[in-house]
């Protein structure tokens, strides 16, 4: 698909820009009755599920000790040196994000003080189903982790071909985290799971309830996300994902092309959109495109994506015209490959997570680049961030006055109260300005 950009403004622009058409909304309708289900039911609910969408029947769905040990021992060296390394640069980042309490004094004798306390309880939830995402381990336990959540359970769709277990490299995953508390099972039968508990049975221990729900899953996880939020916290609805490459006449082609293809093979609703103000590149991208999607692996996968109404290669008359374009399309990731790019790249306020220049692919922020790649989708970003150490942390005011500072403003309050016909809220002041 081929945009020609105009001089829209930013809202025309989200209206004609590609973006997968993904309704939630909809899908609540085959979720609401799972969610039910489990939360008069419990676990007995979720093991149905588990069989009718899965095709395991999992008595007790805890993974055992053992075999998530196992997991880590049969792990093949080389993916256990990158797990172990993207572990030690994500806490590298994620560490330096915990904020600090902050008093203020405000008066003498009166001060607020801001507090981040960790949330108690958490679930993580990692996908199983076209791909098998370790790396999402890694990206949702670390800063929870380094947030000084003290209780993590992460929830996996159970494997046939593993015994009802999750994917071994999960497993192997958590025990390099030191987690313990894996659960198998997948969809939207675990966001409910993980959200009302379950006291449990002869079958399997009682499953304590959670907080804060985090990670991305299909469209069922983010529809169970949007029912159950309020009850627990949630990051995000995650959408399909999503990359924009904002590049110049200087951008080489064979770079644009594979990363472009890199994010079709998630998924053939995954979006690819190449933004630039070069036609010669534009024309040299597609050339490059098919050739290099023959020589994939998910060609079928990735030719869907690629040809599917979410991707297109949108020509613009200028850079200045492109900024405005990918601000408008608010990517999950955004490539800047141009002249200068930082410079273009520090003027992007819509985006996920921004890669600049040559050596920056979204596959590094995949991994190993010390980011995050849990982050938001179908144009939240222009107002929502991606996962962090904050996600997992909640700020508490503590305000402390003293009767003088009490008594200096509270004509104020008593204004203020007596303007809203709140006099009572008056009176808790006025009766402290009576007492010695």
């Amino acid at each position: 698909m081929d945009l020609r950009a105009s001089e829209p403004s930013g809202r025309d622009l989200r209206r004609v820009l590609p973006r997968a058409a993904v309704d939630v909304g909809a899908a609540l309708t085959a979720v609401t009755p799972i969610v039910e289900g489990v939360r008069d039911r419990g676990y007995a609910a979720v093991r149905e599920a588990t069989s009718k969408f899965d095709g395991v029947d999992v008595a007790d769905p805890r993974v055992p000790a053992a075999a998530i040990a196992g997991a880590l021992s049969n792990l093949d060296p080389a993916v256990r040196a990158a797990l172990e390394e993207s572990i030690r640069r994500a806490r590298m980042v994620h560490a330096e994000q915990r904020r600090p309490s902050v008093q203020v004094d405000v008066v003498d004798g009166g001060s607020v003080t801001e507090k981040w306390i960790p949330v108690e309880r958490v679930g993580l939830y990692v996908p199983g189903g076209l791909a098998v995402y370790p790396s999402s381990v890694v990206m949702n336990v670390v800063p929870a982790q380094e947030a000084g959540v003290a209780s993590l359970a992460v929830c996996s769709p159970p494997q046939k071909e593993f015994g009802g277990l999750p994917h071994p490299a999960i497993l192997a995953a958590c025990a390099l985290l030191g987690v313990d508390e894996v659960y198998a099972v997948g969809g939207a039968q675990s966001i409910a799971l993980l959200a009302y508990g379950d006291p449990g049975s002869a079958e399997h221990a009682a499953i304590d309830p959670v907080d804060v729900v985090t990670g991305p899953g299909n469209i069922y996880v983010a529809a169970a996300k949007r029912l159950l939020r309020g009850l627990i916290g949630i990051d995000a609805e995650a959408g399909p994902t999503e990359i924009a490459v904002l590049a110049d006449a200087s951008a080489d082609p064979v770079h644009v092309a594979a990363d472009l293809i890199s994010q079709a093979e998630h998924d053939p609703m995954a979006a690819s959109v190449l933004v630039t103000d070069s036609a010669e590149l534009a024309d040299a991208v597609d050339a490059e495109v098919q050739r290099q999607v023959a020589l994939t692996k998910h060609v079928e996968r990735v030719t869907s994506a690629l040809s599917g109404p979410q991707s297109a290669t949108v020509l613009v008359t200028d850079l200045e015209q492109g900024l405005a374009v990918v601000n408008a399309y608010a990517a999950e990731h955004l490539e800047v490959i141009t002249a200068d790019a930082r410079r273009w790249a520090e003027r992007v306020t819509n985006a996920g997570c921004v890669f600049v220049g040559t050596h920056s692919p979204v596959s590094l922020g995949d991994y190993c680049a010390g980011s995050n790649h849990v982050l938001p989708t179908g144009c939240t970003a222009r107002h929502a961030s991606g996962l962090s150490v904050q996600s997992f942390l909640k700020g508490v005011h503590l305000v402390e006055y003293d009767r003088k500072a009490l008594l200096d403003v509270a004509p104020h309050v008593i204004a203020l109260a007596e303007a809203e016909d709140l006099p009572a809220h008056g009176a808790a002041v006025k009766v402290r300005m009576l007492g010695s």
